[in-house]
């Protein structure tokens, strides 16, 4: 091929793709223009709401307390060993499990598949179900793990989905089936020590949301204790205090249900309880500013009336100085659950 042959091949090639820039364009134009036209069909409180809903209801983007190393336990609670649990694809669960203190010195070099076989030791065991924000190393939670161990109960700290080192994003969906996995994985390992599943503000909906589903199966599960609980999620975020200055906005209320509904976040408890047969403990404090105590009296109102068996739901206020994080603190705390989880179990 002489030079001309090569100067005319390569006019061609130029010519060849001066004639696709118009269909190129074109079909960039029209992804574009789809973009557009899906994102200006909707108001922009509908981009921008209902991810912020998500963000305050989980709070799960604040990952305090900061520069914590969750896989090493034994530098923030004694005798814990921290593992992990798959849930589905792409879903680790994050875990510390803390034996009874009384089971101390018998846990000192001890490792995972010891700790996994002393949950059928006939220590009860309690799954804790954390509120939003934070991790599994958050102070009053490490507080509450350390009470209820050295009152002879096994802890698991479940981090769900997108909380401390735990892959995956929340979802209400989500945290469910993460609660619903740690607590059957739990009683695969437990032979006939029972066990517990403790909820936390916006842990007790992640809480009645597995025990429905597992009373649906066939598997009630052995007995829930809600700490500080609502009635639902709406409910309960009309009269968070920070956005309670809002309410009165025009179409406040009604932008935030849509949002809440879109991303399809409930935690209904006034529902679920009614369909539950589990021995039920609720306990709240009484100066509670975050989950006021009238949520948590609706709510044991009617579970107590949906209930047969009336003594399998019991509620205990807390005096003041606890308010929504601290009834860890109070020295009527460990009597009031050995007390009624004994009756319960006996």
């Amino acid at each position: 091929m002489d030079a001309r042959d090569c100067a005319a091949a390569w006019w061609e090639m130029v010519a060849r793709n001066l004639r696709s820039i118009p269909r190129s364009c074109s079909t960039l134009g029209r992804k574009i223009a789809a973009l557009y036209n899906s994102f200006t069909s909707k108001p922009l409180k509908e981009h921008i709401f209902p991810p912020l809903m998500n963000m305050l209801i989980f709070f799960n983007f604040f990952k305090a307390p900061f520069l914590v190393d969750l896989k090493r336990p034994e530098l923030k609670i004694a005798h814990t060993v921290n593992f992990y649990i798959r849930v589905e694809p792409g879903v680790i669960l994050g875990i510390w499990h803390t034996v009874p203190s009384c089971r101390g010195e018998d846990a000192k070099g001890k490792d995972r598949c010891w700790y996994e076989a002393a949950l059928h030791d006939g220590n009860p065991i309690i799954v804790y179900l954390h509120g939003s924000a934070e991790h599994r190393v958050a102070p009053h939670r490490l507080k509450l793990v350390k009470v209820l161990s050295d009152g002879g109960f096994h802890v698991l700290s479940v981090d769900y989905r997108g909380f401390g080192d735990s892959t995956g994003k929340p979802t209400e969906e989500g945290l469910t089936a993460d609660a619903i996995c740690v607590y059957e994985w739990t009683k695969a390992r437990s032979g006939t020590t029972p066990v517990c599943l403790w909820g936390h503000s916006l842990g007790t909906g992640v809480a009645t949301n597995a025990a429905k589903v597992l009373e649906e199966k066939g598997f009630p599960v052995d007995a829930i204790i809600l700490e500080a609980p609502f009635t639902n999620i709406w409910v309960a975020t009309i009269n968070y205090p920070l956005l309670k200055i809002y309410r009165k906005l025009p179409g406040f209320l009604r932008m935030l249900m849509d949002a809440l509904r879109k991303d399809k976040i409930v935690f209904p408890n006034d529902e679920n309880v009614k369909s539950l047969s589990s021995p039920l403990l609720i306990i709240h404090g009484e100066d509670d500013n975050t989950v006021p105590l009238e949520f948590g009296k609706k709510l044991y109102e009617i579970a107590h009336n949906a209930y047969r068996n009336k003594e399998r739901v019991k509620m205990v206020i807390f005096p003041p100085g606890f308010q929504h994080n601290l009834l860890c603190k109070s020295p009527m705390l460990l009597k009031t659950v050995r007390d009624f989880l004994s009756k319960q179990w006996a």
